[in-house]
């Protein structure tokens, strides 16, 4: 217990956690990214229906406005779409698919990005050469575009059977090879600066090979930064999956994510039906909005500079 009890004693009496209370925009967003997070991982427990589960749908519910509306239900507090189904479950189970994305091509992103960052900046020469160019080239061309180019290269190439087996793997592989450049150029960066300081030269001269001075000894000196472009790019993540799905080339539409939600809702938003589509967005900016809050006062947070 003690073990546990003095890092988090550490961490409250940190300047970083001294910069988060005193910002109440950011505590805000932290609150709203908390309730976000928390609802969909728990949307099997919490969703007051499950929205894909056909064999609870009832088509008579379709349309049905949100619970303070006159023809509203309050077993559907925001509404049903088309299909009957309610929308706050839909949001919460669709937040889960938009997270899931989110996060793991950031991952992916960082890993690969920082891997080839870290190896270009500290071998220098035609690996720094190369490896750069590469990044010059993808980053003249629009994240997006490449997300789409990757998913219809691989929709072509593979059969059409396993399309929906595979799509969410093929999402994340799409927006996380769009993004690595950024991670690597700026790894490259610091590496640049930290391969000439003493403590690296004394690797050097007690025989250490590259890989573990590269792992041991530079890595951990030039995370900083990244942490800060990995939270700034979660958000454009969400929103690079909600773009796809939107567009129909994501998910599939057995697991859609608020991009799909958005999508369905957007036919029946002149209608009159506007909670369909309205609320799903509302639910993808304010996920998106409390984590480039986050990631802006985690880059000031961490800018001695500003301080």
């Amino acid at each position: 217990m003690a073990a546990l009890i003095a890092p988090l004693a550490r961490l409250l009496d940190s300047d970083l956690f001294y910069s988060f209370r005193r910002s109440p925009v950011t505590v805000l967003s932290a609150l709203v990214g908390l309730v976000c997070l928390v609802g969909a991982g728990l949307a099997p427990w919490l969703a007051p229906h499950d929205p894909f589960d056909l064999a609870s749908l009832n088509l008579i519910d379709a349309f049905k406005p949100p619970a303070w509306m006159a023809e509203g239900d309050g077993t559907y507090p925001l509404g049903t779409d088309d299909q009957g189904r309610d929308v706050l479950s839909a949001i919460m189970y669709g937040a889960r698919i938009s997270l899931l994305v989110g996060i793991c091509s950031v991952i992916f992103s960082t890993l690969l990005g920082v891997g080839l960052g870290l190896v270009a900046g500290y071998l220098g020469g035609t690996v720094d050469g190369l490896l750069m160019r590469i990044a010059d080239i993808q980053l003249t061309f629009p994240s997006i575009l490449i997300a789409l180019l990757v998913d219809g290269v691989v929709r072509a190439v593979l059969p059409r059977e396993v399309h929906d087996q595979i799509a969410l793997f093929v999402v994340i592989f799409a927006i996380g090879i769009s993004a690595w450049p950024q991670f690597a150029r700026t790894v490259r960066s610091s590496t640049l600066v930290e391969r000439n300081k003493e403590y690296v030269l004394a690797a050097r001269v007690i025989g250490l090979s590259r890989l573990h001075i590269m792992l041991t000894h530079v890595l951990p000196n030039v995370l900083g930064p990244v942490l800060v472009i990995a939270t700034l790019n979660l958000g454009n993540a969400i929103i690079s999956e909600a773009t796809l799905s939107f567009l129909g080339v994501g998910v599939p539409p057995t697991e859609p994510s608020l991009g799909t939600l958005i999508r369905i809702g957007n036919d029946f938003l002149f209608s009159g039906e506007w909670w369909i589509t309205i609320f799903p967005g509302v639910a993808l900016i304010a996920m998106v909005l409390s984590v480039n809050l986050l990631g802006d006062w985690l880059r000031d947070a961490l800018n001695p500079k500003l301080r």
